[in-house]
């Protein structure tokens, strides 16, 4: 028996992401975000970059923060898939709270990497950098289990004009990059109450993101899902000043409506 390494982060990772619902399954399936890893303040691991630069894709090694317990049991995201042991999966509820991620590196600072196509929160610790090789890490021809036999239907995402101007809005306003949501959440599954805020609306349907809304129509045939509109999920009497602010954005959503009439 032996005693396992206590880790120590070598740096946090900086992105507007924070909560797990925005995080993509997979880095490589991420939409086209970006994001920072900011080393803590350390001459050595400062002097571990050197040559990193040349290298387009990086591996990430952290712990996954958020998860408090694990399950030897889970449910893939694959509508036709049953419950598979966690080590036959990428679920993040496991006995260790290690994940791998494989993402863009788009540029290097003296003490920090800038990233893009991640899979990473806000304040995630990292335990280890390391660089993607090609010819190493490659093996497109490797089986892959119970995936192999799972066929999944990939829906692209088009947004109405209007509907663009107010995910703008939010992100600049709010903060919230509803954006990288709705590409994480719609691009499978897009009708799949069970397991996302989704609700029928109308001819389309509803999704929800904290206390914002959003419409959209799917259209079946030409795998889409056409985004139409941002609205709040307050009602009229919950935005009257002086309510109870219980998530301390109600001044934000006051000035949405102003702005959009939603």
């Amino acid at each position: 028996m032996f005693l396992l390494h206590d880790f120590t982060p070598i740096g946090y990772v900086e992105c507007s992401q924070r909560y797990r619902y925005e995080a993509a399954r997979q880095a490589s399936i991420a939409p086209d975000n970006e994001g920072w890893i900011q080393l803590v303040d350390d001459e050595n691991l400062r002097l571990g970059l050197r040559g990193i630069d040349g290298f387009e894709r990086v591996w990430i090694v952290y712990e996954l923060h958020l998860n408090e317990r694990w399950h030897p049991l889970v449910q893939p995201p694959r509508a036709d898939a049953d419950r598979l042991g966690v080590f036959a999966t990428r679920s993040p509820h496991r006995p260790n709270r290690i994940g791998l991620s494989c993402v863009r590196l788009l540029g290097v600072e003296a003490d920090r990497l800038h990233v893009g196509q991640h899979d990473l929160l806000d304040g995630t610790p990292v335990l280890d950098i390391k660089p993607y090789v090609p010819y190493a890490d490659a093996f497109p021809e490797a089986r892959a289990g119970w995936i192999d036999a799972c066929e999944e239907a990939v829906y692209a995402l088009t947004v109405d004009p209007r509907a663009q101007q107010q995910i703008d809005w939010v992100r600049d306003q709010a903060g919230w990059d509803l954006k990288n949501f709705l590409q994480v959440q719609l691009r499978t599954d897009p009708t799949h109450a069970e397991r996302k805020r989704i609700v029928s609306h109308g001819d389309g349907y509803r999704i929800a993101f904290r206390t914002w809304r959003i419409e959209y129509a799917v259209d079946e045939t030409a795998r889409r899902v056409e985004v139409q509109r941002v609205y709040t999920g307050y009602k009229a009497e919950e935005l009257v000043e002086g309510c109870e602010d219980r998530y301390g954005d109600k001044d934000a959503h006051r000035a949405f409506v102003e702005e959009y009439g939603d």
